[in-house]
């Protein structure tokens, strides 16, 4: 999801090598936990997932607002650590693409909150994480990157699960019976979320593409940048529709407190996971935000997902969990047996 678009840096070889993590490596040897990175993901999953909650329930609150709120979250906690490790607050040479990132970080983040308030939790949030799945299509674009066999049937399982969960008039008619109509009751809901969540997902996957050019940056750069160039941003679209205002009754504002707190919490779960463990396997565990999606729309908003909504968020987690696996694997080294029993999702 966008939530997790800021630290994908870390997938291309700048761990936390620009700046110390022993600690980290202590608490790892102290706790004696293989699994501490997945762990910590499942945990950021939670947290990014109860904030899908908080901007679907702050009714009363525009979405752009709300965007603005989450990206001081990004930004507080991010300025001490680039002070503190003195790095270039804008560096040359990198500007224009820092500035690009940005703009379809920002974006991307408001399309999906719009998608958010304007569509079953869950269904959004299915089509929001099918983000690294169509990177696969702006790498071949514009970094020239091969497009293999594997990639074009996962693009495809996803975009097929992608149609099931938005169910287009078009293709299935004005109304569409549920495939168990006892058991679930069919939601409808406005074209323009649809529109806004897999919107979001191409900007999001233009990030990905961006963050793998600003890879040799610290990422306190990169997350201060970001933060501040879009609070200004959202600050500004929030002006032009009217929307600059304060929460009015005391609820709504704990409620966006708690929506950068959580939001804090969740990136630095993320960046703790990213330190520990391999990016596969992280990615892997993030589709537990999916999951978590599915039960907070059944337990905050009543909204029992249909049969068609679970057979397209099965196709898309198939697709991101098989990406997911293959980029792990391509890690491995070739005499790895455990890559040996990964060939088939390499096709070696």
């Amino acid at each position: 999801m966008p939530e997790n678009l800021e630290l994908h840096q870390f997938e291309d070889g700048t761990r936390a090598g620009d700046i110390s993590n022993q600690w980290m490596e202590q608490i790892k040897t102290r706790v004696n936990c293989p699994y501490l990175g997945i762990i910590l993901a499942t945990l950021s999953s939670l947290f990014f997932s109860l904030c899908s909650v908080i901007v679907k329930g702050l009714v009363d609150v525009n979405p752009m607002e709300l965007a603005s709120f989450r990206f001081v979250g990004v930004l507080l906690p991010t300025i001490p650590i680039l002070i503190y490790t003195k790095q270039p607050v804008f560096p040359e040479g990198k500007r224009v693409i820092l500035l690009l990132r940005c703009f379809m970080g920002t974006t991307g983040l408001m399309l999906s909150f719009y998608a958010f308030r304007h569509m079953p939790l869950a269904d959004a949030s299915v089509i929001i994480f099918s983000t690294p799945v169509f990177v696969a299509i702006f790498a071949r674009a514009f970094l020239k990157e091969p497009c293999t066999l594997f990639n074009v049937l996962t693009i495809n399982m996803t975009l097929l699960g992608v149609v099931l969960i938005t169910r287009p008039p078009l293709v299935f008619g004005e109304a569409t019976p549920d495939l168990d109509s006892e058991k679930y009751s069919d939601k409808t809901y406005d074209i323009w979320g649809p529109v806004a969540a897999i919107s979001s997902t191409l900007f999001g996957a233009n990030v990905y593409i961006l963050l793998r050019a600003l890879k040799n940056l610290h990422f306190s750069v990169i997350m201060t940048n970001f933060g501040a160039i879009a609070l200004v941003y959202t600050l500004i679209v929030c002006g032009a529709i009217g929307a600059v205002c304060w929460p009015s009754c005391g609820r709504d504002r704990w409620l966006v407190v708690v929506l950068g707190i959580f939001s804090f919490l969740g990136q630095i779960l993320l960046t703790l996971s990213l330190q520990v463990e391999q990016a596969g396997p992280v990615a892997i565990a993030r589709c537990a935000d999916i999951v978590f999606a599915f039960i907070w729309q059944i337990l905050f908003f009543g909204e029992a997902p249909n049969g068609y909504s679970l057979c397209g968020a099965l196709m898309v987690v198939s697709s991101v969990i098989l990406t997911a696996m293959k980029k792990w694997a391509m890690t491995l080294p070739r005499e790895s047996s455990l890559r040996k029993r990964l060939r088939l999702i390499l096709m070696e």
